[in-house]
C-alpha cells in the first residue's frame, strides 16, 4: 500500500467504526417509528411533518427530527422541506403490508432481547447466558410469563419465516413424502407454505401451547383444516409419530449441543424406514466471508440470550451422529439466504 493511501484507508475505517457504533441508535429509531405508527399514519401520499405529529399525538419539532432521521436511513424521502413520503423499504414497517417486518422490529428492539447484549463481554468471558442473569430466568420462561411479549415473539417469528415459506416448497423434493411434522413450527406459516404447494401432503405443526397460539388461525386461513393439525408438546420429551419427514427450522440454533442432540434424537426415535429429517438453518463457512455479518450477529444473539449457536457443516454432522442420524447433504437455499437445507437419515 502506498503511503498516500494510508490516510484514506484510515478515514474509511473510522467511518465504518462510527457507523457500527451508531447501530443501536438506528435500531431504536426504527422502534420509535413502529411504536408511533409513523408509516401507517403517513399512508401513500407525501405528508407534512406537522400532520404526522398531530396524527401520532406527538410534538411537531421532535417528530420532524425523527422523520429526517428515517429519511437519512432510507425509509422516508423528504420531497420538500418538511414534507415526507414513504419509500418501498419503509413501507415494510406497515403491519399489514406484504412482507411486513413490523413485529420483527418490535421484538428485536425490545428490552427483552436488547438488555442482555449490554453484557456480551461477560458472556464471552464466561460462556454463560447473559439473559438469565439479567432477567432471573431463561428466555422462553420469560416469554411464558409475559403473554403480550410472547404474542409479539410469535408474530416476529411468523414474519421472519415468511420468505423461507415462499421458497422452500419449490427447493426440496417433497413429492417422495406423505406426511410432514414441523418440529417447533410456531404458527404454522412454514408448513402451510409447504402443504399449499404440495396437495398430496398432510402434516402437523408441533410446538408448545404458547408457540401454537396462532396456528389454528394460520391453518384456517390457508384452507388446510383437513390436512394439517396443531399438536402441543415438548420436543425435549418426544415428537409425534406418524411422519416420514420431520422439518426442523430455526430450532437447533436456539440450544446448546446437548439439547439440540436431544431434539434430533427424538426425531430419530420416530423416523420410519426411508424417512428424513430436514434441518433448515444457516451453515457457517469454515472461514468468515465478508458481507455475512447478520449470521454472526445471530450467533452472538444466541450466546447472550439463549445459550445456542450457529454451526458449521461439520458441527451439524456431529449433532446428527450423536443423535443416530447421518447427514447426507447440505444445500444452500439461495433465494432465502443465509439458510441451507440439511438432510439427515437414520445412521
Amino acid at each position: 500500500m502506498a503511503n498516500s493511501d494510508v490516510p484514506a484507508a484510515g478515514e474509511a475505517g473510522r467511518e465504518l467504526i462510527v457507523r457500527l457504533a451508531f447501530g443501536s441508535m438506528a435500531a431504536q429509531t426504527l422502534r420509535a417509528a413502529v411504536r408511533l405508527r409513523v408509516v401507517e399514519l403517513m399512508g401513500d401520499t407525501p405528508r407534512q411533518a406537522t400532520e404526522v405529529a398531530e396524527a401520532a399525538g406527538a410534538a411537531p419539532q421532535p417528530m420532524a427530527r425523527l422523520l429526517r432521521a428515517l429519511g437519512a436511513l432510507g425509509l422516508l424521502e423528504e420531497r420538500a422541506p418538511g414534507t415526507f413520503a414513504v419509500t418501498p423499504a419503509g413501507a415494510l414497517l406497515r403491519p399489514e403490508a406484504p412482507g411486513s417486518v413490523a413485529s420483527f422490529v418490535r421484538m428485536f428492539t425490545d428490552p427483552a432481547l436488547v438488555r442482555a447484549w449490554e453484557h456480551l463481554d461477560d458472556s464471552v468471558r464466561t460462556g454463560e447466558v447473559a439473559f438469565d442473569a439479567v432477567f432471573g430466568t431463561d428466555f422462553f420462561s420469560h416469554l411464558g410469563r409475559h403473554p403480550e411479549l410472547s404474542a409479539e415473539f410469535n408474530a416476529a417469528m411468523s414474519q421472519a419465516v415468511a420468505g423461507t415459506a415462499a421458497v422452500l416448497p419449490h427447493a426440496f423434493d417433497f413429492g417422495r413424502f406423505r406426511h410432514v411434522t414441523d418440529v417447533g413450527g410456531g404458527d404454522g406459516t412454514l408448513l402451510a407454505g409447504v402443504l399449499a404447494a404440495h396437495p398430496h401432503l398432510s402434516g402437523a405443526v408441533f410446538d408448545t401451547a404458547e408457540g401454537l397460539a396462532r396456528a389454528p388461525e394460520t391453518i384456517e386461513r390457508h384452507g388446510l383444516g383437513g390436512r394439517c393439525a396443531p399438536v402441543a408438546g415438548d420436543f425435549f420429551r418426544s415428537v409425534p409419530e406418524g411422519s416420514d419427514l420431520y422439518l426442523v427450522k430455526s430450532v437447533l440454533h436456539d440450544w446448546p449441543d446437548e439439547r439440540a442432540v436431544t431434539i434430533l434424537r427424538h426425531c430419530r426415535a420416530v423416523l420410519p424406514p426411508g424417512g428424513t429429517v430436514l434441518i433448515v438453518e444457516p451453515v457457517l463457512p469454515e472461514t468468515v466471508r465478508a458481507g455475512s455479518a447478520g449470521t454472526y450477529l445471530s450467533d452472538l444473539n444466541m450466546l447472550v440470550n439463549l445459550g445456542g449457536r450457529e454451526r458449521t457443516r461439520e458441527e451439524f454432522a456431529e449433532l446428527c451422529r450423536s443423535a443416530g442420524l447421518a447427514l447426507t447433504s447440505v444445500t444452500p437455499l439461495a433465494e432465502a439466504a443465509p439458510y441451507s437445507l440439511i438432510e439427515a437419515v437414520a445412521g
